[in-house]
């Protein structure tokens, strides 16, 4: 219920608040995600309130390695730097299962333990793959000997299973992928935000819920419509685990 969402909205729940002291920039992130995600649910008819709270947990399994993700990070310090791509992807890839059992520990309704388990869908996790890729040996004119399968860089999904589960998956990744441009000019931001429906789309992430085409626009022109935002909130960073 509507109610129900509001207590676990409520910040001084125990697992927020330990979000917010050991984790500080994920905690920033899913606030700022959760009002955009909101506004984006607002356009096409979805439970905007849900999505919203679903923001506010569904990044909570980043607790245990913190430090390894981008918004925790002091600018000049990247503790990937001296781990290979695969080691580095079972630290980006864990927070998804990390998460899920901290919100069964917490106590959390199923309803929002499943923001958690779909806002990565199967996606890849494009920065350490491509490491992964370069670190290939090369053979004749610099072609890497063998491709590094995409498969092996997937998060595990589900995919998303309802609108506000996409919705929440769309804005974390412009989120995200705005917080990584060295210049978050207006234009770029708009090209990020088409390139990422874009690329969730083809990829079939959106296979297993009932959205639609013309709701994905919607959506879109809310992330654009809050480029300026996005400007101010996100901190650039040359490179994004």
């Amino acid at each position: 219920t509507a109610l129900t969402l509001l207590e676990w909205r409520d910040t001084t729940k125990p697992l927020l608040q330990r979000l917010a002291q050991e984790a500080p920039g994920t905690y920033a992130h899913s606030l700022s995600l959760g009002t955009l995600a909101e506004a984006a649910c607002a356009t096409i008819g979805a439970n905007g309130l849900l999505t919203q709270v679903g923001a506010l947990y569904h990044d909570v399994g980043k607790l245990h390695k913190a430090e390894y993700f981008a918004e925790n990070q002091e600018a000049s310090i990247n503790r990937h730097d001296n781990l290979a791509p695969t080691m580095s992807l079972l630290i980006i890839l864990g927070h998804v299962k990390d998460g899920v059992e901290m919100a069964k520990e917490y106590k959390l309704p199923r309803v929002l333990i499943q923001f958690i388990e779909e806002h990565h869908g199967t996606t890849v996790v494009r920065y350490f793959h491509a490491m992964a890729s370069e670190q290939q040996p090369h053979i004749a004119k610099g072609k890497h000997d063998r491709e590094v399968p995409e498969a092996q860089f997937r998060y595990p999904g589900p995919k998303p299973r309802c609108k506000e589960t996409a919705v929440l998956m769309l804005c974390d990744g412009v989120e995200g992928a705005v917080r990584a441009l060295g210049e978050p000019k207006p234009g770029r931001i708009e090209h990020v935000v088409n390139e990422i429906v874009t690329d969730r789309l083809h990829d079939g992430q959106f296979d297993e819920c009932d959205i639609t085409l013309r709701e994905l626009h919607r959506v879109t022109l809310v992330g654009n419509g809050r480029r300026r935002a996005l400007r101010h909130t996100c901190l650039p960073r040359e490179r994004r685990p």
